[in-house]
């Protein structure tokens, strides 16, 4: 159902490649809510993945984009305003990656080029792309963006090896920049720290699926779907929020705020 709560707005969307994406369903939402989007993402996800197919539902333009590089990022933005007409109203950051758990080294054991990379991807793109939208003043007042966490920048989950620290890092930046950004223009930055979800990259972590089950008996409410937080993202985006900034937001079904369960009381109990 869609309350049009962006009517008139302009968005850019990074990360969306494929409809297992959560930034594939904030597109989709975006656009059902009234808005503009310009869909974005590396050359080579471009190829990988079917954004093409997305662009078509959401009616957008695809801009390629490295987010580790500033001047891809400035064309971005320049171009962006260009096709939308003005300046930008909402940003999605939904880029992850580490080249560690893709290899599988143990966090013992990491190779640092491949942390490097990874932090760079992860979590150094976002205070790159801040940097490059706030020279270029991309931004309109009271505008909203939002990166996607998760709760390993708090808690230690092995399997999370290095993006852990990736997390732990684009939150600090959200509030950081959050300062400086709703100085200037009002502008307010948040992450939200979502629940475990079958993404193509979640999926890809060793032990997912059986956490997943765990943290969705954990939850009073269950695991928090991908459906679901991109409408809290359209709620962050929207002109209801205005002023929420600087804030790590957990979306995780009560998650983060639960000790044990009953159910996984009950568990241990038959053992």
């Amino acid at each position: 159902m869609s309350h049009n709560l962006l009517k008139g707005k302009k968005g850019i969307i990074f990360g969306a490649l494929d409809d297992k994406s959560i930034a594939w369903k904030v597109a989709l939402e975006s656009v059902a809510n009234g808005a503009d989007i310009v869909l974005t993402n590396a050359p080579i996800a471009l190829r990988m993945g079917s954004i093409h197919d997305l662009a078509k539902k959401c009616n957008s333009k695809i801009i390629a984009a490295d987010a580790t590089s500033l001047d891809d990022l400035n064309n971005l933005f320049s171009e962006s305003m260009d096709y939308l007409g003005g300046k930008i109203d909402f940003i999605l950051h939904s880029i992850g990656m580490s080249v560690n758990v893709r290899k599988k080294r143990q966090y013992t054991d990491l190779n640092y080029d491949f942390l490097m990379k990874g932090l760079d991807v992860s979590a150094v793109s976002f205070h790159k792309m801040l940097q490059s939208a706030f020279k270029l003043e991309a931004i309109s007042d009271w505008g909203s963006i939002i990166a996607l966490s998760y709760i390993a920048a708090q808690r230690t989950f092995p399997d999370y090896n290095d993006m852990a620290e990736n997390k732990a890092y684009l939150e600090s930046v959200a509030r950081s920049f959050g300062y400086h950004y709703g100085k200037s223009n009002n502008v307010r930055i948040n992450t939200i720290s979502q629940s475990p979800t079958m993404t193509t990259a979640g999926s890809g972590v060793t032990g997912f699926d059986a956490f997943f089950e765990y943290a969705n008996k954990l939850s009073p409410l269950g695991n928090a779907s991908s459906e679901d937080c991109a409408k809290y993202c359209i709620s962050l985006f929207s002109d209801y929020t205005k002023l929420v900034t600087m804030q790590n937001l957990f979306h995780d079904g009560g998650f983060s705020s639960t000790g044990v369960s009953q159910e996984l009381i009950d568990i241990f109990k038959k053992k």
